[in-house]
Protein backbone atom coordinates (compact mmCIF):
# COMPACT_ATOMS: atom_id res chain seq x y z
CA UNK A 1 0.00 0.00 0.00
CA UNK A 2 1.54 3.14 -1.20
CA UNK A 3 0.61 6.20 0.79
CA UNK A 4 1.68 9.70 -0.03
CA UNK A 5 2.63 11.67 3.11
CA UNK A 6 3.02 15.43 3.83
CA UNK A 7 5.86 17.38 2.41
CA UNK A 8 5.77 20.81 4.58
CA UNK A 9 5.26 20.98 8.35
CA UNK A 10 1.41 22.78 7.55
CA UNK A 11 0.87 19.71 5.11
CA UNK A 12 2.18 17.49 8.34
CA UNK A 13 -0.30 19.13 10.41
CA UNK A 14 -3.33 19.18 8.79
CA UNK A 15 -2.64 15.72 7.16
CA UNK A 16 -1.40 14.17 10.94
CA UNK A 17 -4.55 15.60 12.31
CA UNK A 18 -6.86 12.67 11.20
CA UNK A 19 -6.01 9.02 12.92
CA UNK A 20 -7.03 7.34 9.55
CA UNK A 21 -4.10 9.09 7.91
CA UNK A 22 -1.60 8.45 11.32
CA UNK A 23 -2.30 5.07 10.95
CA UNK A 24 -2.51 4.25 7.40
CA UNK A 25 0.83 6.45 7.22
CA UNK A 26 2.62 3.71 9.85
CA UNK A 27 1.22 0.92 7.85
CA UNK A 28 2.46 1.70 4.47
CA UNK A 29 5.93 2.34 6.20
CA UNK A 30 6.16 -0.36 8.74
CA UNK A 31 4.47 -2.99 7.05
CA UNK A 32 4.73 -2.23 3.08
CA UNK A 33 3.81 -6.22 2.07
CA UNK A 34 1.05 -6.54 4.08
CA UNK A 35 0.78 -6.41 8.07
CA UNK A 36 1.95 -9.05 9.77
CA UNK A 37 1.63 -9.69 13.77
CA UNK A 38 4.51 -7.86 15.69
CA UNK A 39 4.93 -10.92 18.28
CA UNK A 40 4.55 -14.16 15.94
CA UNK A 41 4.93 -12.19 12.23
CA UNK A 42 2.04 -14.31 11.34
CA UNK A 43 0.51 -13.05 8.21
CA UNK A 44 -3.30 -14.13 9.27
CA UNK A 45 -4.11 -10.74 10.69
CA UNK A 46 -7.56 -9.30 10.92
CA UNK A 47 -8.61 -5.52 11.44
CA UNK A 48 -11.35 -4.57 13.66
CA UNK A 49 -12.11 -1.30 13.29
CA UNK A 50 -14.41 -0.63 16.09
CA UNK A 51 -11.29 -1.08 18.62
CA UNK A 52 -8.60 0.59 15.87
CA UNK A 53 -6.21 -2.71 16.21
CA UNK A 54 -5.28 -5.63 14.82
CA UNK A 55 -5.90 -9.27 15.79
CA UNK A 56 -3.49 -12.33 15.29
CA UNK A 57 -5.49 -15.54 13.90
CA UNK A 58 -2.65 -17.62 15.73
CA UNK A 59 -3.09 -18.77 19.50
CA UNK A 60 -0.48 -16.72 21.73
CA UNK A 61 -0.39 -14.37 24.22
CA UNK A 62 -1.54 -11.07 23.45
CA UNK A 63 -3.12 -11.55 20.19
CA UNK A 64 -4.19 -8.11 20.03
CA UNK A 65 -2.15 -5.05 18.63
CA UNK A 66 -1.73 -1.90 17.25
CA UNK A 67 0.49 0.02 14.94
CA UNK A 68 2.47 1.63 18.42
CA UNK A 69 2.83 -1.77 19.22
CA UNK A 70 6.65 -3.04 18.93
CA UNK A 71 7.84 0.36 18.20
CA UNK A 72 9.16 4.05 19.80
CA UNK A 73 5.03 4.70 20.89
CA UNK A 74 4.34 1.60 22.44
CA UNK A 75 2.54 1.91 25.58
CA UNK A 76 2.18 6.19 25.15
CA UNK A 77 -1.10 7.71 25.78
CA UNK A 78 0.10 10.22 23.86
CA UNK A 79 -1.64 10.20 20.05
CA UNK A 80 -0.04 9.86 16.99
CA UNK A 81 -0.81 13.10 15.49
CA UNK A 82 1.60 14.62 18.36
CA UNK A 83 3.91 11.97 18.39
CA UNK A 84 4.39 12.55 14.50
CA UNK A 85 4.41 15.95 14.35
CA UNK A 86 7.34 16.07 17.06
CA UNK A 87 9.76 13.97 15.47
CA UNK A 88 8.70 15.78 12.12
CA UNK A 89 10.33 18.82 14.22
CA UNK A 90 12.94 16.79 15.26
CA UNK A 91 14.12 15.91 11.85
CA UNK A 92 13.79 19.20 10.32
CA UNK A 93 14.75 22.14 12.81
CA UNK A 94 18.26 22.55 12.02
CA UNK A 95 18.90 23.10 15.18
CA UNK A 96 17.21 21.01 17.32
CA UNK A 97 14.27 21.56 19.25
CA UNK A 98 13.59 21.71 23.19
CA UNK A 99 11.41 20.18 24.86
CA UNK A 100 9.79 23.56 26.58
CA UNK A 101 9.33 24.74 23.04
CA UNK A 102 8.19 20.96 22.04
CA UNK A 103 5.35 20.78 25.25
CA UNK A 104 3.92 24.23 23.97
CA UNK A 105 3.22 22.99 20.76
CA UNK A 106 1.49 20.13 21.10
CA UNK A 107 0.14 20.60 24.15
CA UNK A 108 1.96 18.24 26.41
CA UNK A 109 3.81 18.66 29.46
CA UNK A 110 7.43 19.68 29.62
CA UNK A 111 8.18 16.16 31.27
CA UNK A 112 6.29 14.44 28.49
CA UNK A 113 7.63 16.28 25.76
CA UNK A 114 11.14 15.84 27.14
CA UNK A 115 10.55 12.03 27.32
CA UNK A 116 9.20 11.92 23.62
CA UNK A 117 12.17 13.63 22.56
CA UNK A 118 14.48 11.18 23.66
CA UNK A 119 12.75 8.01 22.65
CA UNK A 120 12.43 9.83 19.44
CA UNK A 121 16.41 10.19 19.68
CA UNK A 122 16.47 6.28 19.69
CA UNK A 123 15.04 5.88 16.50
CA UNK A 124 17.16 7.49 15.27
CA UNK A 125 20.41 6.12 16.10
CA UNK A 126 22.67 4.32 13.75
CA UNK A 127 20.97 4.62 10.32
CA UNK A 128 23.82 2.31 8.55
CA UNK A 129 26.52 1.88 10.87
CA UNK A 130 27.32 -1.51 9.23
CA UNK A 131 29.13 -0.04 6.61
CA UNK A 132 32.87 0.69 7.04
CA UNK A 133 33.86 4.39 6.13
CA UNK A 134 36.66 4.37 3.03
CA UNK A 135 37.97 6.92 0.74
CA UNK A 136 39.09 9.93 2.29
CA UNK A 137 38.07 10.29 6.21
CA UNK A 138 38.73 12.84 8.63
CA UNK A 139 38.82 12.24 12.57
CA UNK A 140 38.72 14.83 15.22
CA UNK A 141 37.76 15.46 18.82
CA UNK A 142 35.79 18.26 20.26
CA UNK A 143 34.97 19.00 23.78
CA UNK A 144 31.66 19.75 25.22
CA UNK A 145 30.66 21.39 28.77
CA UNK A 146 30.22 24.74 29.83
CA UNK A 147 32.84 27.27 30.28
CA UNK A 148 35.04 28.54 33.82
CA UNK A 149 34.23 31.91 33.33
CA UNK A 150 30.67 31.77 32.65
CA UNK A 151 30.01 29.75 36.19
CA UNK A 152 28.82 31.30 39.19
CA UNK A 153 30.91 31.33 42.62
CA UNK A 154 29.55 27.86 43.91
CA UNK A 155 29.96 26.11 40.56
CA UNK A 156 33.35 27.67 40.02
CA UNK A 157 34.29 26.99 43.39
CA UNK A 158 33.07 22.84 42.94
CA UNK A 159 35.12 22.75 39.36
CA UNK A 160 37.97 24.28 41.39
CA UNK A 161 37.85 21.17 44.27
CA UNK A 162 37.62 18.58 41.73
CA UNK A 163 39.67 19.39 38.79
CA UNK A 164 42.49 22.58 40.77
CA UNK A 165 42.69 25.83 39.43
CA UNK A 166 43.00 25.17 36.31
CA UNK A 167 43.16 27.50 33.16
CA UNK A 168 42.84 25.29 29.86
CA UNK A 169 39.13 25.21 29.88
CA UNK A 170 39.01 21.35 29.14
CA UNK A 171 38.83 19.83 32.77
CA UNK A 172 35.51 18.74 33.01
CA UNK A 173 34.20 18.36 29.96
CA UNK A 174 32.64 15.64 28.02
CA UNK A 175 35.00 14.21 24.85
CA UNK A 176 32.99 13.70 21.45
CA UNK A 177 35.13 11.84 18.91
CA UNK A 178 33.94 12.17 15.68
CA UNK A 179 34.66 10.48 11.65
CA UNK A 180 33.72 12.02 8.53
CA UNK A 181 33.84 10.54 5.57
CA UNK A 182 34.33 12.70 2.10
CA UNK A 183 31.58 12.48 -0.77
CA UNK A 184 33.11 14.05 -3.82
CA UNK A 185 30.28 13.88 -5.95
CA UNK A 186 27.63 17.31 -5.55
CA UNK A 187 24.59 14.95 -5.07
CA UNK A 188 26.45 12.86 -2.17
CA UNK A 189 26.50 14.07 1.51
CA UNK A 190 29.43 13.39 3.48
CA UNK A 191 28.64 11.18 6.03
CA UNK A 192 29.46 11.31 10.01
CA UNK A 193 29.77 9.11 12.68
CA UNK A 194 30.30 10.40 16.75
CA UNK A 195 30.67 8.80 20.06
CA UNK A 196 31.15 9.65 23.07
CA UNK A 197 34.05 8.83 25.13
CA UNK A 198 35.98 9.13 28.46
CA UNK A 199 39.37 9.79 27.34
CA UNK A 200 41.13 10.82 24.17
CA UNK A 201 44.37 8.37 24.79
CA UNK A 202 45.21 6.30 22.11
CA UNK A 203 43.20 3.22 23.66
CA UNK A 204 40.59 5.24 23.24
CA UNK A 205 40.24 6.67 20.26
CA UNK A 206 42.24 3.45 17.97
CA UNK A 207 39.20 1.06 18.06
CA UNK A 208 36.62 3.89 16.95
CA UNK A 209 38.86 4.63 14.07
CA UNK A 210 39.34 0.47 13.01
CA UNK A 211 35.91 -0.49 14.18
CA UNK A 212 34.10 2.58 11.51
CA UNK A 213 37.45 3.14 8.96
CA UNK A 214 38.51 0.41 6.09
CA UNK A 215 41.65 -0.35 6.41
CA UNK A 216 43.75 0.94 3.64
CA UNK A 217 41.75 4.20 3.36
CA UNK A 218 42.80 7.90 3.52
CA UNK A 219 42.60 9.35 7.24
CA UNK A 220 42.97 12.88 7.94
CA UNK A 221 43.46 14.40 11.62
CA UNK A 222 45.64 17.07 13.40
CA UNK A 223 48.50 16.89 15.66
CA UNK A 224 47.61 14.39 18.73
CA UNK A 225 50.06 12.01 19.28
CA UNK A 226 46.77 9.24 20.03
CA UNK A 227 46.59 9.28 16.31
CA UNK A 228 50.45 8.11 15.29
CA UNK A 229 49.63 3.98 15.08
CA UNK A 230 47.15 4.98 12.06
CA UNK A 231 50.23 4.80 9.88
CA UNK A 232 50.19 0.60 10.51
CA UNK A 233 46.97 0.11 8.91
CA UNK A 234 46.10 3.41 7.02
CA UNK A 235 47.63 6.31 4.93
CA UNK A 236 47.61 8.90 7.63
CA UNK A 237 48.06 12.69 6.90
CA UNK A 238 48.34 15.04 9.61
CA UNK A 239 47.32 19.01 10.17
CA UNK A 240 49.12 21.02 12.59
CA UNK A 241 46.65 23.27 13.08
CA UNK A 242 49.34 25.98 14.74
CA UNK A 243 50.76 26.39 11.19
CA UNK A 244 47.72 25.59 8.66
CA UNK A 245 43.97 24.49 8.42
CA UNK A 246 44.80 23.34 5.13
CA UNK A 247 47.54 21.78 2.86
CA UNK A 248 47.48 20.84 -0.53
CA UNK A 249 43.84 21.61 -0.90
CA UNK A 250 43.07 17.86 0.62
CA UNK A 251 44.89 17.64 4.33
CA UNK A 252 42.10 19.21 6.61
CA UNK A 253 39.81 18.57 9.16
CA UNK A 254 37.43 21.14 8.29
CA UNK A 255 34.45 18.93 7.58
CA UNK A 256 34.69 17.91 10.74
CA UNK A 257 35.20 20.99 12.21
CA UNK A 258 32.08 22.49 10.36
CA UNK A 259 29.82 19.39 11.68
CA UNK A 260 30.92 20.61 15.31
CA UNK A 261 30.09 23.73 14.31
CA UNK A 262 26.50 22.51 13.82
CA UNK A 263 26.97 20.31 16.71
CA UNK A 264 27.58 22.95 19.18
CA UNK A 265 25.10 25.43 18.12
CA UNK A 266 22.07 22.97 18.87
CA UNK A 267 23.44 22.26 22.22
CA UNK A 268 24.10 26.15 23.03
CA UNK A 269 21.45 27.83 21.03
CA UNK A 270 18.78 24.94 21.83
CA UNK A 271 19.32 22.56 24.41
CA UNK A 272 21.48 24.86 26.69
CA UNK A 273 22.36 22.13 29.19
CA UNK A 274 23.24 18.71 28.71
CA UNK A 275 24.07 15.86 30.82
CA UNK A 276 27.07 13.91 29.89
CA UNK A 277 25.27 10.12 29.98
CA UNK A 278 22.52 11.66 27.65
CA UNK A 279 25.18 13.44 25.28
CA UNK A 280 25.33 10.44 22.81
CA UNK A 281 21.30 10.65 22.28
CA UNK A 282 22.11 14.37 21.21
CA UNK A 283 24.94 13.35 19.34
CA UNK A 284 22.91 10.82 17.28
CA UNK A 285 20.40 13.28 16.75
CA UNK A 286 22.91 15.62 15.29
CA UNK A 287 24.12 13.36 12.98
CA UNK A 288 21.04 12.04 11.49
CA UNK A 289 20.24 15.56 10.53
CA UNK A 290 23.68 16.48 9.18
CA UNK A 291 24.15 12.53 6.92
CA UNK A 292 20.41 13.46 5.49
CA UNK A 293 20.77 17.17 4.73
CA UNK A 294 20.77 16.43 1.14
CA UNK A 295 16.94 15.32 1.05
CA UNK A 296 13.69 16.81 1.66
CA UNK A 297 11.60 17.19 4.84
CA UNK A 298 9.46 14.99 3.73
CA UNK A 299 12.41 12.37 2.16
CA UNK A 300 13.99 12.79 5.85
CA UNK A 301 10.61 12.68 8.22
CA UNK A 302 9.78 9.39 6.05
CA UNK A 303 13.01 8.18 6.65
CA UNK A 304 12.82 8.28 10.10
CA UNK A 305 9.29 6.85 10.46
CA UNK A 306 11.30 3.75 9.20
CA UNK A 307 13.05 3.25 11.93
CA UNK A 308 10.82 2.98 14.78
CA UNK A 309 10.30 -0.47 15.12
CA UNK A 310 11.91 -2.62 17.58
CA UNK A 311 13.54 0.54 19.74
CA UNK A 312 12.33 0.89 22.88
CA UNK A 313 13.38 2.80 26.46
CA UNK A 314 11.25 3.46 29.91
CA UNK A 315 11.43 6.20 31.66
CA UNK A 316 13.20 4.59 34.59
CA UNK A 317 15.71 3.38 32.19
CA UNK A 318 16.35 6.77 30.53
CA UNK A 319 16.69 8.32 34.18
CA UNK A 320 18.87 6.10 35.69
CA UNK A 321 16.36 4.09 37.90
CA UNK A 322 16.25 0.43 36.17
CA UNK A 323 18.92 -1.06 33.70
CA UNK A 324 18.32 -0.68 30.06
CA UNK A 325 19.93 -4.60 30.14
CA UNK A 326 17.60 -6.16 32.91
Amino acid sequence: MEVVGPDTLQQAILYFQDPTNCREYLVAHRWPDGVTCPRCGSESVIFQPKYNRWQCGKKHDRRQFTSKTGTIFEDSPIGLDKWLLAMWQIVNCKNGISSYELHRAIGVTQKSAWFLLHRIRLALQGGSLEKQFSGDVEADETFVGGKIRNMNLKAKGRHILKYGNVTSGVAGKAIVMGLLERHGAKNEASQARVQVLAKRKRGHLMPVVEHHVEKGANVYTDELKSYRELLVDYTHEVIDHTEAYVRDKVVHTNGMENFWSLFKRALKGTYVSVEPFHLQAYADEQCYRFNNRKMTDGERFDSAVKCIVGKRITFDELTGKADPQA
